[in-house]
């Protein structure tokens, strides 16, 4: 039986990179990439550019989706180029090859407006007593983005869907939460969205090897945190996933990262 051939964008970045240490030797890679990425195959395009960026996805069964701009506060010429019109060049691509199953990068800014309101707001800022038991948030709950960048976000599970119900492929919407190269948190609010580069890792590989039966579905990537206002109980059920880290476990650092 061939081995599955799986096509990452944006592999040099800090998920890519997590994501390839984890499935080297167990699946053909392939990299999208505007840079050279060392050790693997590679198609070297702007995934603003549709017709450079086809020849990625020939013969390729799943497609991992991670180039995007990935902060809040993006300027939006930066989220249309890259977050809204890569993104459909990508879906457009893999449709185009008759890949089976893509894997959507979105983010946790997708709901990430309610952190301004209670209890969530005060779980963010560390504030514990008084705020439990709050209420964990899951794939059914309404959407509430943060920024341009959520919106984007948004925009792209929609996409998904569409491409689910109107052209046959399986997607994953993945609302990641706060990766870093620390891999740890490093504020207040990430003892509550953190998730490890190695739990980040596990669930696209889970994704990977889903049932054909997922035709499309969202699940929250963060770790097992115990102040989590996000639900893995989904993911767990549907594709196996059972993170393997968490914030309180990890020594609390200054400083800052990019939020999910």
């Amino acid at each position: 039986m061939p081995v599955p051939r799986v096509l990452i964008t944006g592999m040099s970045g800090l998920i890519g990179s997590a994501v390839r240490k984890r499935l080297e030797g167990k699946y053909a890679l392939r990299a999208l990439n505007r840079g050279p990425v060392a050790g693997v195959e590679c198609v070297r395009a702007d995934i603003t550019d549709l017709s450079a960026i086809e020849p990625a996805f020939a013969g390729v069964d799943v497609v991992v989706h991670l180039a995007a701009k990935v902060h809040r506060d993006a300027p939006w010429d930066g989220v249309l180029a890259h977050n809204i019109i890569g993104t459909y060049n990508v879906f457009e691509a893999a449709r185009r090859a008759g890949v089976k199953r893509l894997i959507y990068a979105s983010s946790g800014a997708a709901i990430g407006n309610y952190e301004r309101e209670a209890p969530y707001s005060a779980v963010v800022a560390g504030r514990y007593e008084g705020a439990s038991p709050w209420p964990r948030l899951t794939h059914e709950s309404p959407v509430r983005p943060a920024g341009l960048y959520g919106c984007s976000k948004v925009w792209g599970e929609a996409l998904g869907r569409h491409y689910a119900d109107d052209h046959g492929m399986s997607v994953i919407c993945l609302r990641i939460g706060a990766v870093n190269r620390e891999d740890r948190p490093l504020s207040a609010r990430q003892f509550s969205v953190w998730c490890s580069q190695r739990d980040v890792a596990q669930m696209v590989e889970r994704c990977i090897a889903a049932p054909e039966s997922v035709r499309f579905d969202i699940f929250y990537a963060v770790s097992d945190n115990k102040w989590s206002y996000r639900d893995v109980a989904h993911a767990r059920d549907v594709v196996g996933y059972l993170p393997q880290d968490r914030a309180e476990d990890c020594p609390a650092a200054a400083g800052s990262a990019a939020s999910g």
